[in-house]
């Protein structure tokens, strides 16, 4: 039997499921499950079924057969879990989780961001080619909402669904009154000993939806700081790419070195049958016992801080520039890619690698590659915080 007839006929199995519960028969699913010819298959023989469709389907969006896999029973999801492996490993986003896990370690991943400007949304795709025009899968939305004292960006896996209440909701970037200072927050701890922000605008998320052992709130993850030039405004065109400074508290600074590690959440907190976050599909790396893995909790080496990578002025153009490799189309202030900054070393071939790039191709379109140790969340977080300005700072 070939992949394709397994896949269909999977389909058609699932799909059988789905209308034998609408019908409210529990009893009836389950005994229908018991005599499913896909659960009662030999494990060896499933391993290598799941094994070739995760190795022929390498990009989306065919990678949608693997995440269906994942959905014909536990038997099935319990292989699929072990043997799709992490972002850091494959550079592939299989699953909804895979945005808050890091980057690859080799290379920069390509996505993009649409804005919406009537409707302050923004969304961010990931490339399906090389091209700057494709059609991209979705993969997060945001929101700016102004408040009399601070903007904030609701971060949400679901493009209409923004509340914060929502099992789809992934965090926040807030800035201050001046849009000079930045502070990204996580729905979910990220790491060990992580510690909850009290504000007024936190609120709890809905208990069915919860884990009661992981309380669901602000959880700060990184400060973006921009530079201000004399006249108390953000630093742009005239000294070259606004310069900014990203400290990413859940990150500690050995994650760029050879063989860091950085803090990755295995799973959601969620328990919400509708979509798949709420399977712990991806175990760490290095504990693989451990919901969320990482040496934050007890590292002493501090914490990474990502700096703009300094550009170099162009004689003939007359203007400061940046190497995007023809990621970057348009000039603008916005643009910039950051590195790891050696805080309190000499500098090593680590701190070259650009961790982070963001730059301007159209009039609301905006390319965003990342890589390892952040997530695509916390990328399209640092971005979001380009895009809020002020008059004075341009």
């Amino acid at each position: 039997m070939s992949i394709r007839s397994i896949l269909q006929d999977m389909k058609f199995s699932r799909s059988q499921r789905v209308v034998q519960d609408s019908a409210g028969s529990a009893e009836t699913v389950g005994e229908s499950l018991k005599q499913s010819c896909w659960a009662q298959m030999p494990q060896e023989l499933l391993r290598e079924v799941l094994v070739r469709i995760e190795a022929s389907e390498a990009a989306w969006p065919p990678r949608k057969s693997v995440v269906a896999c994942a959905g014909v029973c536990r038997s099935w999801r319990h292989l699929t879990k072990e043997i799709v492996k992490a972002p850091e490993l494959t550079g592939k986003l299989t699953f909804p989780i895979s945005v808050k896990q890091p980057g690859p370690r080799d290379d920069l991943l390509q996505c993009f961001i649409k804005r919406n400007r009537s409707s302050q949304t923004y969304y961010l795709f990931l490339g399906l080619t090389h091209a700057l025009t494709d059609e991209g899968k979705f993969l997060l939305a945001a929101r700016k909402y102004k408040r009399a004292t601070c903007t904030d960006y609701v971060v949400s896996l679901h493009a209409d669904d923004m509340s914060k209440g929502s099992s789809n909701y992934i965090g926040k970037l807030r800035s201050n009154f001046l849009g000079t200072k930045f502070t990204i927050f996580d729905g979910q701890p990220t790491h060990a000993g992580a510690k909850i922000t009290k504000s007024r605008s936190t609120r709890p998320v809905n208990l069915k939806q919860v884990s009661p052992r992981v309380p669901a709130g602000n959880y700060p993850v990184a400060h973006i700081q921009y530079e201000l030039n004399m006249l108390g405004s953000r630093v742009c065109t005239s000294r070259g790419p606004r310069r900014m400074q990203c400290t990413m508290d859940a990150i500690p600074a050995t994650s760029v070195e050879p063989g860091g590690v950085a803090p990755t959440q295995a799973d959601f907190s969620y328990s919400n049958a509708e979509f798949l976050p709420s399977l712990p599909f991806f175990r760490s790396k290095s504990n693989h016992a451990e919901r969320i893995s990482g040496p934050l909790a007890s590292q002493k080496s501090g914490v990474l801080v990502l700096r703009n990578k300094s550009p170099r002025w162009h004689e003939q153009l007359q203007c400061w520039c940046l190497n995007f490799h023809g990621r970057v189309t348009v000039a603008s202030v916005k643009n910039f890619q950051l590195v790891a900054s050696p805080e309190n070393g000499p500098a090593g071939p680590e701190h070259e690698k650009i961790i982070l790039q963001f730059g301007k191709v159209g009039k609301d379109l905006f390319t965003m590659d990342y890589r390892y140790p952040i997530s695509a969340f916390q990328a399209f977080s640092i971005c979001l915080s380009s895009f809020d300005t002020k008059i004075a700072c341009e």
